[in-house]
Parts: structure tokens; C-alpha cells; sequence
């Protein structure tokens, strides 16, 4: 009755400003693991976000927020100690008469189902039982620790299922969502461009059975292929970072207004849901890396990828002053301009070239403790140890290599 309440004080207040973002959800059958996989890349004009830890519902949960609200009125993507993973994309053609930019409550939403839902079932019954309209227009992607992978099509009078496990929905075990829904009206369909890249990267992975976090992390969030031009930056690398090369930059799935990507890697049947991952970049995907994030009982997580109050998450910062690199253009439509000499280059210089080592050593030393606690179970200790030496790591070396 209380959660029914402020949902009806929500749906008069307003809340928080719909955006961007490409997605997917990965049916753990056609993974290269056998875990399921859940994707968001979000897309905003609210650009400063972190990730925070929560034990304010039945469930805790990690959450990824807005800086200037920090999860109080909702959230963008999360999972709780249930294993159940949720993220949305803001659809545009589902609800007649509207652009979908109306304040709604998906992020409510979102927030309410992580606190209280363990399951797909338990998530459909909470959409039941919200009050009509719902003030919602999302593509909700939800997985589970019981193998569930589904998208909710929700629109303010009704939602519409789509099962990653059901053959003759997604005969390749993934299901991809950008801006529009399928059960919408496809006039007005937005997002086409990173939807068909999108789904041309996964159907080329699912051949090779090949899709995985990683996958998603390096090919997906950071591929520089236009969807609709066929146009790859990878085929026009410049020689080096000593000349500014600015390239037109509207519409890959890296965007500038990306802020945060949310890859959650969920667990087989004999796995405890305790030992759901989320691999988090807090920023931009071309000037941040990924860290582990997993819910636990004192809820730690690493320091650089959450703050207190407003103040920014250290690795949003250091994000965001090497993307001014990227767009050194700093009014008109300089968002639409990105310095590709900045971003690579033949003499491996580029700023997404010198990040990738970092990275690659936080997934290799974080995975020697994943595994580990897939068969001992995870230990508040270790993920405190394993956070401390990612914050450590991480500090040392954008100040090392970046100054920052």
C-alpha cells in the first residue's frame, strides 16, 4: 500500500528525463558461458551518473543513477540479491498522441521492481498491479537467477512480452531494443540506426557462439559502425593524434550523450544468484572502463564509480575530461563532431587504444576472484580486497597516463 502511494504521488510530481539508449538481453542458451546477459547503454541529457548501492526495498540492489537525485525518485538499471537484473529504453511509438519525451515513472518503476521482485513472474505481477495509466513508455529488459530473459514492451495502458527463451521470438537467443517497440506504431519507429548495427554485431557473434560480456563491452558499446551508412572509423585510422581529424559522429551506439553502460552477466541453474555480475563503465564507453559490481551485505562497491550526495563519481570525471578531447568543439553542434585522432590511431596512441590494457586487467584480476566464488560462494572480504586494488589501480593510472 505504501509503494501504491508514492507511485500515485509520482504520477503528479513528474520524475526523471527520458533518453537514448541501446539494448539487449541474451537468453542464457546461446551464451558462450551459459549465463545470461543483460545490456544497457545509456543515452542522456542528464550526462553525470554513478552507481549506488541500496537496501531500502525487500531486496538490496546496485543500482545506476542521476548524481543530482541519487535513486530517490527512481532509477536506470540495476540488480538486486535475487538475481534479477532490470534495465528500460525509452520507446517513442508506443503510447498514440505522445513522443515519449513525457515525464513518466519508468525509473520508478524500475527502482520499485528492484526492491520487491526476484523473478520475471514477480515483475509481471507488479505490472498488473500498478494504477492505469501506468505513465510509462519502455522497453524493459529483465533477467533472472531462474534463466528467465525477457522484454516487457510497456506503454501506458498495457505491456507486451517478449521471450529471449522462445524459439519463435528470438530464433538466435537474443532479442536487441533501441528506441521504438515492435508491438508499437512503426511510423515512428526511432533509434534505427544503432538498432541495425546492433543487431548485425549480435548475429555475427551468435554464429561463432561467441557472445559474451566481453563481446558486448568491446564490440558493441564502443563499435564505431554506422548502422545506416555502413560507414566503420576503424577503416580510416589516422596516422597519429598530432592533428585533430573530425569526423561527423550522429547516431553510432556510442553517443555524446552516453553516460553509463550496464552489462549484467547473470548465473546458470546450480549458481547461487548472489554471484550475478554487473560489469559497469561510469561515463563514457571511449574514456572509461569496465569494473565489477556485485550486491553484497555491507554493500561495497568500488569508490571511483560512486560519491556522496552531488559531488561526481571520480571516474565519471576522469571520463568526462578526456572525452573533451574527443569533442573539442565546445558549442553549436560540436556534440556531432568527434576528434577520431584522439579516440585511435595507427601508432596506438588513441585515448580508447591506451585505456584498453586497463581494462583488460581489471576483468583478468576480477574474474581469478569470480570464479573462485562460483564455487565457494562470494566473501564480503575478498570483494572489499578486489574493490580497494580496482580503485587503487584505476587512480594510478589515469593519473599516470593522463594526468588526471
Amino acid at each position: 500500500m505504501k509503494k501504491l502511494f508514492v507511485y500515485i504521488l509520482l504520477l503528479f510530481a513528474g520524475i526523471l528525463q527520458a533518453g537514448a539508449c541501446t539494448t539487449a538481453v541474451i537468453s542464457g542458451k546461446f551464451t558462450a558461458d551459459g549465463r545470461p546477459l543483460l545490456f544497457k547503454q545509456r543515452d542522456t541529457h542528464d550526462p553525470n551518473n554513478k552507481f549506488q548501492s541500496f537496501s531500502d526495498g525487500k531486496y538490496p540492489y546496485i543500482a545506476v543513477v542521476s548524481t543530482r537525485d541519487s535513486g530517490k525518485k527512481g532509477v536506470f538499471g540495476g540488480h538486486n540479491s535475487a538475481g534479477f537484473a532490470i534495465i528500460n529504453s525509452a520507446s517513442y511509438n508506443l503510447n498514440p498522441g505522445l513522443d515519449g519525451d513525457e515525464k513518466g515513472l519508468d525509473a520508478y518503476i524500475m527502482k520499485l521492481a528492484l526492491q520487491t521482485c526476484a523473478s520475471l513472474t514477480d515483475f509481471e505481477h507488479l505490472l498488473d498491479s500498478l494504477p492505469r495509466p501506468i505513465r510509462a513508455s519502455s522497453n524493459f529488459g529483465v533477467i533472472d537467477a531462474h534463466g528467465g530473459a525477457a522484454y516487457y514492451e510497456t506503454s501506458d495502458k498495457s505491456y507486451v512480452k517478449y521471450d529471449a527463451n522462445d524459439l519463435a521470438v528470438a530464433p538466435f537467443g537474443y532479442i536487441i531494443r533501441t528506441n521504438f517497440s515492435f508491438s508499437g506504431d512503426r511510423t515512428r519507429d526511432k533509434g534505427l540506426a544503432r538498432f541495425e548495427v546492433a543487431s548485425e554485431l549480435f548475429y555475427q557473434a551468435s554464429l561463432k557462439k561467441s557472445i559474451s560480456f566481453e563481446f558486448i563491452l568491446k564490440d558493441v558499446s564502443r563499435s564505431l559502425k554506422h548502422g545506416l551508412t555502413g560507414i566503420d572509423l576503424y577503416n580510416n585510422i589516422p596516422s597519429d593524434g598530432s592533428k585533430a581529424v573530425l569526423v561527423p559522429f550522429r547516431d553510432f551506439i556510442p553517443r555524446y550523450l552516453t553516460t553509463s553502460v550496464l552489462v549484467f552477466q547473470g548465473v546458470k541453474d546450480n549458481e547461487p544468484a548472489s554471484q550475478t555480475v554487473l560489469w559497469s563503465v561510469v561515463g563514457c564507453p571511449l574514456t572509461s572502463v569496465a569494473v565489477p559490481l556485485l550486491v553484497n551485505s555491507k554493500g561495497y562497491l568500488p569508490k571511483i564509480v560512486t560519491s556522496e550526495g552531488e559531488a561526481s563519481a571520480p571516474l565519471f570525471d576522469w571520463s568526462s575530461k578526456l572525452k573533451q578531447k574527443l569533442f573539442p568543439i565546445d558549442r553549436g553542434e560540436g556534440e556531432d563532431y568527434l576528434n577520431l585522432a584522439a579516440l585511435i590511431s595507427k601508432d596506438q596512441k588513441g585515448i580508447l587504444q591506451t585505456l584498453q590494457p586497463a581494462e583488460n586487467k581489471v576483468i583478468t584480476e576480477s574474474q581469478k576472484y569470480i570464479n573462485k566464488w562460483r564455487t565457494e560462494g562470494v566473501k564480503v572480504d575478498e570483494l572489499k580486497k578486489l574493490d580497494d586494488w580496482i580503485d587503487q589501480y584505476l587512480t594510478d593510472y589515469y593519473k599516470i597516463n593522463y594526468s588526471l
